[in-house]
């Protein structure tokens, strides 16, 4: 049942592990809310930026601060999807008999970092996204369940294209979120730098463990979407799709491929976990349209017209937002 207590308790929570993370992670509060959504959604996130931002920082500071399993896979081209989910091998015992063991790869931890994950072939990348689809590896005839929580953070270097395997767009489908890492501010530079000059050990806190994030996961499933706001993110979603009659005029003029129906589901999963953060017990248009970039952006595909005229995804989903009217209430 959502009571007042619930839901002070579990806004408190998150705002603990903000503040714990804010610790070694200087600035980016964006990323930070958004990783946190995509893990509480049960969905998976996609970090974009250049080097050096903290995306790979991130993640180890949020295994830290929830004690949950962590580990971390470097995506290179020779990397083979039995690295990433592990494989079947022979064991003898102390009598001499053998037998095939399955040996656990690095996915099967709760948070997992794909680092650079457009290094690898498309047939490995494979892997790693059919594990995040179904949370299930199989080997042979016995399927190994994935325990939950289940994060996947991917990393990609949007200015080296060379020696890269961009996603399809049917795998980036599977990314809940897809998050842009800015360059820190002056001031925010400043203050990293100072940290790196003190070389200190940063202390902290286990502020919550895997029961609370499961709970906070059920709450969060309980925030109430209005049949109003649900329509929202429905109509918003048709307006990127260049055939659809409700169609927005930038959509019809630069976007070849639209949202898929994914796209509907998680900007009402990611804004129902950004209304439990914002202490609330029901999802709000605001919501819907404070994550539909990070939601959208890379479910939208783009025409040679966009591309000749400038625009990017986040330009065009500007307009679609704002041309989109919620229905009357």
């Amino acid at each position: 049942m959502f009571t007042d207590s619930t839901l002070r308790q579990a806004v408190q929570h998150l705002d603990q592990i903000r503040k714990e993370i804010g610790k070694v992670i200087v600035g980016q509060p964006d990323v930070v809310d958004g990783v946190l959504i995509c893990m509480i959604a049960g969905g998976h996130v996609l970090l974009e930026g250049v080097p050096g931002l903290g995306k790979t920082t991130l993640l180890r500071t949020l295994s830290r601060v929830l004690h949950l399993k962590y580990s971390r896979i470097q995506f290179t081209p020779d990397l083979m999807p039995a690295d990433i989910v592990g494989s079947m091998i022979m064991e003898s015992d102390s009598e001499g008999h053998r037998a095939f063991r399955f040996q656990a790869g690095p996915i099967f931890a709760n948070l997992v970092l794909a680092d650079e994950i457009n290094r690898a072939t498309p047939k490995t990348q494979s892997a790693l996204l059919e594990a995040m689809q179904e949370r299930t590896v199989t080997s042979g005839t016995t399927t190994h369940v994935l325990e939950d929580p289940f994060l996947v953070m991917a990393t990609q270097n949007p200015i080296e294209m060379e020696g890269t395997y961009p996603l399809p767009e049917a795998q980036l489908d599977r990314f809940l979120m897809k998050i842009l890492v800015p360059y820190p501010s002056k001031s925010e530079l400043s203050r990293i730098v100072d940290l790196t000059m003190h070389r200190e050990e940063i202390h902290l806190d286990q502020v919550v463990d895997r029961a609370t994030i499961l709970e906070l996961k059920s709450v969060a499933r309980q925030v109430l979407a209005a049949p109003h706001v649900q329509e929202y993110a429905v109509d918003l979603v048709m307006a990127t799709q260049p055939t659809s009659a409700n169609a927005a005029e930038r959509t019809k003029k630069y976007i070849r491929y639209g949202s898929s129906p994914r796209g509907a589901q998680a900007l009402v999963e990611c804004g129902r976990v950004l209304a439990l953060m914002k202490g609330r017990t029901h999802l709000s248009i605001e919501d819907i349209q404070s994550i539909a970039p990070s939601v959208l952006r890379h479910r939208i595909i783009l025409n040679f017209d966009a591309h000749a005229d400038g625009e990017t995804p986040d330009t065009v989903l500007q307009h679609i937002v704002r041309s989109v009217a919620p229905a009357a209430v």
